[in-house]
């Protein structure tokens, strides 16, 4: 469990490195400043590219190769960005290394068909903490190497990092063959997989109504993500470094997870999706009192609290969706995955637009919003008598 922890935070933190550095390597690389805030766009379209067409395959290609090949690809895409002199090629490889970093989720479904049915949220709490710890961790990390060596010394230190994940998961992770598709072989049986994926998702309820609900948190996850850094360098004067600190302060909310996890193996996924929802509504009100008051130490708070809750939303949801047959996991995972992430993207786009527009109370109405939202659907769940 230590291992997949690391390599999912690992895979997943390339997708965040660029972020705070955009301004340094559009500087260096004599980039347009929109061009080169487009980095991190790319390499979050290559994510979701991957996640359809990559995530998927786990159901049918060997889950060990295809984890480790995505890891040699993603570091031939880091080194690649950190040797890149000119736009094009820095593009290709940001798209390469989003692309190839859903090596992270073929390894959450198949550490959760290793466990057993009653500590599978726990395992899966366990290692979608070490995925979130790296999603937060990034952003201040490279800020705090760029700061000493240089934006490139991020990517050539993740490669190494990959190289040294690659190897653990070489020698640990233990293969697996999904059973053959009925439906051919190689590209045909490929090509039958993702047309079935509609299906799957027309066939499976609860798959459907955790992607819901997890969508909508990881709108709000961005939307104040996204934000919260321009709020705290105009409304309280913090220094680059100091938001990096204060994201590292927000990583707090991944402990959580395993927590997460045992409480959704004991039953209470539908109380603890309840609890959630409510918390990130109160998180984006409270927010705004605190914004007003000149609080940092309560926003800190609210960022370790808002992270718990749309951590603890994805443990339950996740556990509840690899509760299905092994055959179709890679496929399920897939689904749920992308609706996220595509979710995701939308509340980090719309969060400048409604916090120009707006300011911090645009994205305390709008955060506020996505969560009763959340709770709107999530009433059906006691009018039908249907569990979470």
């Amino acid at each position: 469990m230590a291992l997949f922890a690391v390599a999912t935070g690992a895979l997943v933190a390339n997708l965040y490195y660029a972020q705070p550095m955009v301004a340094a390597i559009g500087a260096d690389l004599g980039l347009d400043p929109d061009l080169a805030g487009s980095l991190t766009g790319i390499t979050q379209i290559g994510y979701g590219v991957g996640l359809f067409l990559l995530v998927s395959a786990a159901d049918l290609v060997e889950n060990r190769r295809l984890v480790l090949a995505t890891l040699v690809l993603t570091t031939l895409g880091l080194v690649g960005i950190a040797m890149s002199t000119e736009a094009m090629p820095l593009f290709a490889f940001c798209f390469m290394v989003g692309l190839c970093a859903t090596g992270a989720q073929v390894l959450v479904p198949f550490i959760a068909r290793l466990a057993p049915d009653e500590r599978r949220g726990q395992v899966v709490g366990t290692v979608m903490a070490g995925l979130l710890t790296g999603i937060m961790l990034a952003r201040p990390a490279a800020l705090f190497i760029a700061g000493s060596f240089g934006w490139r010394a991020v990517f050539w230190a993740s490669a190494a990092l990959m190289l040294v994940v690659g190897a653990a998961l070489w020698r640990m992770m233990p293969a697996w063959q999904p059973g053959r598709s009925r439906s051919g072989s190689g590209l045909v049986a490929y090509l039958r997989i993702l047309g079935s994926m509609p299906g799957l998702l027309r066939r499976l309820p609860a798959v459907r109504r955790r992607a819901a609900y997890q969508a909508l948190m990881f709108a709000a996850f961005n939307l104040f993500w996204t934000t919260a850094p321009i709020m705290l360098a105009e409304r309280f004067g913090l220094s680059i470094h100091q938001i990096g600190l204060f994201a590292l302060a927000g990583a707090g909310g991944a402990l959580v997870a395993p927590v997460a996890g045992r409480l959704a193996d004991r039953g209470y996924s539908r109380v603890q999706t309840g609890v959630a929802m409510v918390l990130v509504v109160v998180s984006f009100l409270v927010s705004g009192v605190a914004v007003s008051a000149g609080s940092i130490i309560a926003m800190a708070v609210l960022a370790v609290v808002l992270d718990a809750a749309i951590q603890a939303n994805q443990i339950t949801g996740q556990r509840i969706i690899f509760s299905t047959a092994p055959e179709i996991r890679g496929r399920v995972n897939a689904i749920y995955m992308t609706i996220m992430f595509f979710a995701g993207a939308s509340g980090a786009a719309l969060g400048t637009v409604i916090y120009h527009a707006g300011g911090w109370v645009g994205v305390v109405v709008a955060g506020a919003g996505l969560g009763l939202a959340m709770l709107l659907i999530y009433a059906t769940e006691f009018r039908r008598g249907r569990a979470g």
